[in-house]
């Protein structure tokens, strides 16, 4: 039971820049992923880094720890090795042991951040720097992949973990928000 005096129904440190509402398309899909980038930091905000790794929701191992390890192992994926081909190692991910980034949690948390906002910021910087129609081939298909395809991934991806950290804050301390 979270103590009523704790609880806060909405977040109070929004500081997410509103959403275009009209403009070109790479500006609504860079806007959109960074909205989403923004409001995954927004919903870790303010929890102790001790409780970050809490996995709330049994048998669930998801935590906001796991997920911080998960989107930037995610970045990483998309744009620095599919799309950049940047050679580079997975993060939190082997063949002996695919789920690190949720079952592994014995790293610091600040660093996780610090390794999220870094590939986030490669990230930008593939993008500022390539065409919406540019293509990379896919290593797991051979198929081509545009970096239109490969934002609108992330979005998606942003999309569905935010909605994650969403439910695990909420079990964590109670805080809610959109």
């Amino acid at each position: 039971m979270i103590p009523e005096d704790s609880y806060s129904p909405v977040w109070t440190n929004d500081t997410r820049s509103p959403l275009p509402l009209v403009g070109e398309e790479r500006e609504m899909l860079t806007a959109f992923l960074e909205w989403h980038r923004a409001t995954f930091e927004l919903k870790c905000s303010g929890v102790p880094a001790e409780r970050l790794s809490e996995q709330p929701v049994p048998p669930s191992t998801m935590s906001l720890h796991g997920l911080v390890r998960h989107l930037a192992a995610v970045e990483r994926w998309w744009f620095r090795i599919q799309f950049a081909g940047e050679d580079v190692p997975l993060l939190y991910y082997s063949d002996d042991d695919p789920d690190q980034d949720f079952d592994s949690l014995d790293g610091d948390v600040a660093q996780a951040f610090e390794v999220w906002r870094t590939e986030c910021d490669r990230a930008r910087e593939i993008v500022r720097n390539a065409g919406l129609d540019d293509t990379a081939i896919q290593r797991r298909t051979s198929e081509p992949i545009s970096l239109r395809r490969i934002l609108v991934t992330m979005i998606a991806e942003y999309a569905r973990h935010d909605g994650h950290a969403d439910l695990l804050r909420e079990r964590i301390d109670g805080a809610t928000g959109y």
